[in-house]
């Protein structure tokens, strides 16, 4: 399992199941649009704390990120 790709591609399921542009999503989680892109696209790694806020931003509990559907 790559858990770089699995959170990436969770991220964007729920922002998208969530009705949320990578720009509100990143308003609503206190970080920048482009950093929501990168993690996207698999092209950044996340501190724990970051973590959290996406989590907290899409409503969601935090381990649902890392699980592979």
């Amino acid at each position: 399992m790559d858990i770089v790709k699995v959170f990436a591609h969770n991220v964007r399921k729920y922002r998208i199941e969530k009705g949320l542009s990578q720009e509100t999503l990143a308003e609503k989680a206190s970080l920048h649009r482009t950093y929501i892109c990168a993690i996207e696209r698999e092209k950044r790694s996340i501190s724990l704390d970051n973590i959290q806020k996406i989590a907290d931003a899409l409503d969601i509990a935090t381990y649902k990120l890392f699980i592979d559907t």
